[in-house]
């Protein structure tokens, strides 16, 4: 009975804890300010929303183990949908940086963008190596007539602190004990994720990276104005009618 009781206050003791607000963490998606400075090459841009990987936009921070499983813990969150801080502040940073006026999408001005840009990010995840990577690619679409579209990939790597760590302990680690890693905590996960969005920001913002670019051979055609048929010719015009002025008398 009364070892009953105790696995009963241990249960309850320990579901207190999992529903304890404070035990939550939450890490903020802000990549610091670049002291970098580089010219416009933008102008005015649409970011569309950033394409993240399942494990990069759900809410809990993740990382790599040794065993190369993706983990994470719910109890280490984004503050903010990942999908929309990571837009956001990739926005914010390449305007910062640029001067270009890159705003998330969707567009909220009355005239245009001159140009729209994609991120797909294929990889942001601290690896097991201790490296935090983000890999991807970006596109920058200009549907102006001979205006350049670039296509260009990234990879991004970010070292982070891990620390050795011996796999023995006590006498044996006197011996040479074998060092295995351990894992970078949540904060240095985020801080390292900031460091990324950061670089990432001003490789756009220069058009950086591996690729190609591509002139637009005509100008993008507003799709309800797709399917319409082509406009007749008007009819010419008829001569305007002769006009006489008759002298004062």
């Amino acid at each position: 009975m009364r070892h009953g009781l105790t696995l009963i206050l241990v249960a309850a003791e320990a579901l207190a804890g999992c529903s304890n607000p404070e035990k939550t963490e939450r890490y903020l998606i802000d990549p610091p300010a670049s002291q970098a400075r580089v010219g416009n090459n933008l102008g005015t841009a649409e970011l569309r929303d950033v394409s993240l990987p399942e494990y990069a936009s759900a809410g809990e921070v993740s990382w790599q183990t040794a065993d190369g499983v993706v983990r994470s813990n719910p109890r280490n969150l984004w503050a903010d949908k990942p999908q929309r801080a990571f837009t956001l502040t990739l926005a914010r940073a390449i305007s910062d940086m640029s001067g270009a006026t890159v705003i998330a999408e969707p567009w909220p001005l009355a005239e245009p963008p001159r140009r729209r840009v994609e991120v797909r990010v294929e990889t942001a995840l601290a690896q097991l190596n201790g490296i935090y990577r983000l890999k991807g690619s970006y596109y920058v679409a200009n549907d102006s007539a001979g205006g350049a579209n670039h296509a260009r990939m990234f990879d991004i790597q970010v070292p982070l602190p891990v620390a050795e760590k011996s796999s023995s302990s006590g006498l044996g680690a006197l011996g040479g004990g074998a060092a295995r890693r351990s894992p970078a905590t949540p904060a240095e996960i985020a801080a390292a994720q900031n460091a990324a969005i950061s670089q990432l920001a001003e490789q756009i913002a220069v058009l950086g990276g591996p690729g190609g670019t591509v002139k637009t051979s005509a100008p993008r055609v507003d799709p309800i104005f797709a399917g319409l048929p082509p406009l007749e010719p008007l009819p010419p015009l008829e001569p305007l009618p002769g006009i006489s002025f008759e002298p004062a008398s």
